[in-house]
């Protein structure tokens, strides 16, 4: 509690009152003493360590592969059938590391030959799949 001693018997304060904030600086110290050993992991997992000869090798370059409006599909700038791109997805996904299908897809083509790009894709084993787009206009 402040209080003044002597003249000036109503007049504001000038002094400011640190005792309330030192309280509560030590309420929270305490509280932080208490709770920082029950942070700790009580079950103890062995994690798996990198391989470090993944990380070490050349960046592998992405598929990219241009869907026109009419079907049509062109694969690195070689057109292609569903079955080569079933297959050639089949080939990329058994590499190690696997490169990114980069899908172009024209903005009137129909979404059902997308779906079907993207789940021929998957049902080979590909797992990174990107959209490219455009920026702003």
């Amino acid at each position: 509690m402040a209080m003044t001693t002597g003249g000036n018997a109503g007049g504001p304060m000038s002094e400011i009152n640190v005792t309330p904030l030192v309280d509560v600086m030590l309420v929270l110290l305490i509280i932080f003493m208490i709770t920082a050993p029950l942070m700790s992991h009580r079950i103890t997992v062995e994690l798996p360590t990198a391989n470090p000869k993944v990380a070490d090798t050349e960046p592998v370059e992405p598929m990219d592969l241009a869907v026109k409006a009419d079907g049509s599909m062109y694969l690195d700038d070689a057109e292609v059938t569903e079955a080569e791109l079933k297959s050639r997805f089949a080939v990329a996904a058994a590499k190690v590391p696997q490169p990114e299908l980069q899908i172009r897809a024209d903005k009137t083509t129909e979404y059902k030959l997308v779906k079907k790009v993207l789940s021929n894709a998957k049902d080979q084993g590909m797992v990174h799949v990107g959209f490219m787009t455009t920026g702003k206009e």
